[in-house]
């Protein structure tokens, strides 16, 4: 199978839940960016999963995730990678979430994520759903986008737990257990 993403920490994290085995876009020399332009986590999943299976010819799976602050309602969801910018960068963004938080005791969020198997005939959806807060700032070096600023309830962010940890409770983690569950009972 293929991976449908460029972005090395989600290609690690499937890696390790699903097997080495899976693909990047590189190792089919395929290097294409979707257009992630739905209005659901599910649409930019899809999307990615169809025109790179239409690339490639072999089964694909993608993802589409992102952070929903509840104080926010529900902000930056679906447009989390983009919201200020293509030249943004992680830190970028976690500042600006942070700021927004300032005397904000409501920090409840969720980290969510779509994937989407699609082979050519069959496509299944699976989601994953990581309950936390946003943390007062940033804490930990192990992972990439929100993972510095989402507290889980043990008083840690993700990335203040091991990537092993971490290959353990992500919402990438709980889709992709359950698309393998589904995959295995099709």
């Amino acid at each position: 199978m293929v991976f449908a993403s460029n972005n090395k920490g989600k290609l690690r994290e499937i890696r390790a839940i699903l097997g080495e085995d899976i693909k990047s876009l590189k190792d089919v020399n395929v290097d294409v960016d979707v257009l992630e332009d739905g209005d659901t986590f599910y649409d930019n999943a899809k999307k990615k999963a169809y025109e790179i299976y239409n690339i490639v010819k072999e089964p694909v799976i993608s993802d589409d995730s992102g952070l929903c602050v509840d104080y926010l309602d529900d902000f930056p969801g679906v447009h989390s990678k983009r919201f200020l910018g293509e030249d943004a960068t992680e830190d970028d963004i976690n500042n600006y979430i942070l700021d927004h938080l300032q005397g904000v005791d409501n920090r409840k969020c969720r980290v969510i994520c779509t994937l989407v198997y699609y082979d050519g005939e069959k496509e299944v959806r699976a989601d994953g759903v990581l309950n936390g807060n946003i943390s007062l700032d940033v804490r930990g070096t192990n992972g990439f986008g929100f993972d510095s600023i989402v507290e889980l309830s043990d008083g840690k962010t993700m990335a203040e737990h091991t990537q092993e940890e971490k290959n353990h409770m992500s919402a990438r983690y709980l889709a992709a257990i359950y698309l393998r569950n589904k995959l295995q009972n099709k």
